[in-house]
């Protein structure tokens, strides 16, 4: 009886390593597979880096194109509306406001409800694409 006791307690002493290795084995494989992500995103994130002067010089050649759009009409590649705002808001507006946006494929409205000095902003936006 002692020889059949011994001899299943090393049997599961043998599964039990055969699964201990079974389950390093794979936290082993999946820290690599986790570090090789963490290294794909870290030469992304450094292949995709912009310096603050590069993006003055986006801002300074948006600025640009703005300022020939409004110029004239075909000026700039990039399309530009007047708007004939004649002063800033005062912060004392009262009443339902609207906002119509058509774009491409959208149409977005935007209706506000402003009530002067002491009211919160909470819009509803509706979108309808076409």
């Amino acid at each position: 009886m002692g020889k059949v006791v011994l001899g299943v307690a090393v049997g599961v002493a043998v599964a039990a390593c055969a699964v201990a290795a079974l389950v390093v084995g794979k936290r082993v494989r999946s820290r690599r597979k986790w570090k090789r992500a963490v290294g794909v995103l870290k030469e992304l994130e450094e292949n995709c880096e912009t310096t603050v002067g590069r993006l003055r010089q986006v801002v300074d050649a948006m600025a640009v194109e703005m300022h020939a759009g409004l110029a004239s009409e075909g000026g700039s590649k990039l399309k530009m509306l007047l708007t004939f705002v004649d002063n800033l808001p005062s912060g004392s507006e009262k009443g339902t406001f609207y906002a119509l946006d058509l774009g491409d494929t959208n149409f977005r409205v935007l209706r506000v409800e402003l009530g002067g000095q002491r009211s919160s902003l909470h819009p509803d936006v509706e979108r309808f694409v076409s």
